[in-house]
């Protein structure tokens, strides 16, 4: 269908204006500033939708989630996180290679996003995974239509912690685009939490989760990271930062187009420290842990400064029983799409970032990073990714209206004064108020490289 989205507030390249904005084909036809109910006759052939006011943004462009297919499809699923995905204004994702199989070779990353295409109603791309042992696998990966390469410097969810010092640098080397890093010496956290087993035995503490998986673990892989990769001129793109310590190794002096190193935030990192442990427990258990406010707050002035460029989610869930174990055996990470947006607007209402600044952050700057092909902007001629936001309708985040399959949410009980109310990709209305619109399926991001 063709559509005509009226009276909105539209954020978009650092500027809100009254204005509306005319899709046909999947893409965005014509940005008009001024009434169109005043030339209806000229456009009769098109639904309206009347945004009375509301805030019209680019689709969110999240370039960090584990949907966990294949293999752990009792976490989550491509169909269900992708519904969460678009309910929560985010109409991209790109997804992470620790699934079972680990995406460790073309085909295997193939065959993902053939699972994407007949399940996921939102747009999609999938890391190449990187091991100890696949660097012909890599070298392989078609810079124009796979996002980058994952390599975990850390280990986390799954086994594909990249350790031998010679396949780094060969990959950072000879990458044929972005490499995405997981930053946490292995060593650092071995030791500290074998200090941690000693003191406690099988009952350590949750509270300990961000002294075992410390600043000092997390700062020495991120430095190492950078420095190899301004050796190699690698593209880096350094994943959810966590301490303030590590946003002192990126520059904010440079336009971000012309970055060849790049960095992250996630949402959790900016919503909770901590003190948090003692009232979430391991339901925020995230690698990289969760810090100290300190921390949190150098992030968002990080952020504000541009220091930190992207706001992604990291979305990761596990199961409420898997969360429930004791600290040693409970999985790191949790579910974030639906919740992220509104999460983040609060701090807008707070006064603590504009609006324009969080479409920047989560639409422009991912687009920028990963020369997304005619995405993250609302600009004729581009993919008709958009999302109509009402910033004054209240509700309760609770088990009724959690979409994940896993069926939690660090943020139940938490009360969002945004929501989402529709959600167009590829010109597709796919969200409606509450209502989806299943028939219509995601593309396959492409990369102008």
């Amino acid at each position: 269908m063709s559509y005509i989205i009226t009276n909105a507030q539209i954020v978009n390249e650092g500027e809100i204006f009254k204005g509306s904005v005319l899709v046909r084909d999947g893409l965005i036809e014509k940005i008009l500033q001024h009434d169109v109910d005043l030339y209806k006759h000229q456009y009769h052939s098109h639904e309206f939708v009347d945004a009375k006011g509301k805030y019209l943004i680019p689709g969110v462009i999240d370039d960090q989630v584990h949907f966990r297919e294949p293999g752990l499809t009792h976490k989550a699923d491509i169909a269900t996180e992708s519904k969460a995905a678009v309910a929560g204004g985010i109409t991209s994702f790109m997804e992470m290679p620790n699934t079972i199989p680990n995406t460790l070779t073309q085909e295997l990353l193939e065959e993902k996003y053939a699972l994407a295409a007949e399940k996921s109603l939102a747009n999609y791309s999938f890391y190449m995974g990187a091991s100890n042992d696949n660097l012909d696998e890599i070298k392989k990966t078609n810079p124009r239509n796979v996002c980058g390469i994952k390599v975990f410097m850390g280990a986390s969810t799954g086994n594909m912690l990249v350790d031998n010092p010679q396949t780094l640098e060969d990959i950072f080397a000879e990458a044929p685009c972005l490499v995405a890093v997981h930053c946490e010496d292995e060593a650092t956290i071995r030791h500290n939490l074998q200090e941690a087993i000693q003191k406690y035995g099988d009952d350590v503490p949750v509270t300990l989760h961000p002294d075992i998986r410390s600043a000092e673990a997390c700062y020495l892989s991120s430095s190492f990271a950078v420095a190899l990769a301004r050796k190699n001129n690698t593209r880096l793109h350094v994943l959810h930062l966590s301490t303030a310590h590590e946003t002192e190794l990126f520059d904010n002096k440079i336009p971000l187009a012309q970055k060849r190193i790049t960095a992250e935030v996630c949402v959790h990192h900016l919503n909770f420290s901590a003190e948090d442990y003692v009232r979430q427990g391991n339901f925020i258990k995230w690698n990289p842990a969760i810090k100290t406010i300190g921390d949190k707050l150098g992030l968002f002035n990080a952020l504000l400064d541009n220091r930190l460029d992207v706001i992604a989610t990291d979305h990761a869930p596990h199961t409420i029983a898997e969360k429930e174990q004791p600290y040693l055996k409970a999985p790191s990470g949790g579910p974030l799409v639906q919740h992220a947006l509104p999460a983040m607007i609060e701090f807008s209402l707070r006064g603590k970032i504009t609006l324009q600044r969080i479409v920047e952050k989560m639409c422009h700057a991912p687009a920028i990073c990963f020369n997304v092909q005619k995405r993250g902007f609302i600009r004729e001629g581009y993919h008709a990714d958009l999302v109509l936001i009402d910033t004054d309708s209240p509700w309760q985040v609770s088990k009724s209206n959690i979409l994940y399959k896993c069926g939690w949410s660090p943020f139940e009980g938490e009360t969002f004064s945004s929501r989402v109310l529709y959600t167009f990709v590829n010109g597709n209305l796919v969200y409606n108020r509450g209502r989806f619109y299943e028939q219509f399926k995601g593309q396959r991001l492409l990369f102008d490289r």
